[in-house]
């Protein structure tokens, strides 16, 4: 637990509403137009869900949401917090399924955002199991608007010791980036696959480059899963690698 700062599950209309506005302010929509409204997050609580809140003091600092699924899972619908809180909030998460008895947890990412494969893949040892093409169809809100909405579902083992895979690429070129720099190499078990340093800011500065490299590393990880690899790791500098599944021809 990070000094100063407590997680509890929140119930009450207030409270949900608070977490609410945060999810607008983090995705950059009007206060009006929350993407998770809080009359949804409450109905959500009410069908068996959990709605976490990280607390800097009194102050709110971080939210996540997730659901119960079938056969002892769960969903991890959204999450955000201020920067070193995540573990933490995702550990909550992790105690809150871990005592309905769920064995994995499951939720979707953006596969071009490089700090949340590492955070996902490498911190919380999870590993990326689905590629999912345009999944959410357009968004408008403030982060994702012109682009499309491909996302990467893990999952999280919550009984498992953390582990991951993240050594550097190796192997011949087999993709070129949108940058004329290396995209993809692989070699008999793994392949490495580059993602932008920072799409977040690209898209902002040039959505066409932004769309770009979102059909490249499409076409490199659409393919890589069809073969019978995982995402199993991602390096400092933007490099993920994944791993062929045993049995995979």
């Amino acid at each position: 637990m990070t000094a100063g700062v407590t997680i509890r599950t929140v119930h009450d209309v207030a409270s949900l509403a608070a977490v609410a506005d945060h999810f607008s302010d983090v995705w950059q929509t009007p206060r009006t137009a929350p993407p998770y409204p809080a009359e949804v997050l409450h109905s959500l609580v009410h069908a068996g869900g959990a709605v976490h809140a990280a607390y800097d003091g009194q102050r709110l600092a971080g939210a996540s949401v997730a659901v119960l699924g079938a056969d002892r899972s769960t969903y991890s619908l959204v999450a955000a917090a201020e920067r070193g809180l995540g573990h933490t909030l995702k550990l909550a998460q992790r105690d809150w399924a871990l005592g309905l008895g769920a064995r994995t947890m499951r939720w979707t990412f953006d596969p071009l955002v490089g700090r949340n494969a590492r955070f996902n893949l490498v911190k919380l040892g999870a590993a990326g199991t689905e590629y999912l093409v345009d999944f959410y169809g357009p968004m408008a809100d403030g982060v994702n608007d012109g682009d499309e909405s491909d996302r990467l579902t893990v999952t999280w083992e919550l009984g498992a010791p953390t582990a991951s895979y993240d050594a550097g690429p190796r192997g011949p070129v087999t993709a070129t980036a949108p940058d004329g720099d290396p995209l993809a190499r692989r070699d008999e078990r793994h392949l490495w696959c580059r993602v932008p340093e920072d799409v977040v800011k690209l898209r902002a500065a040039d959505p066409a480059l932004a769309l770009r490299w979102r059909y490249a590393v499409r076409e490199v990880l659409l393919t890589a899963f069809a073969d019978g690899f995982r995402a199993t790791g991602m390096s400092r500098d933007g490099w993920y690698t994944l791993t062929r599944t045993e049995g995979a021809a």
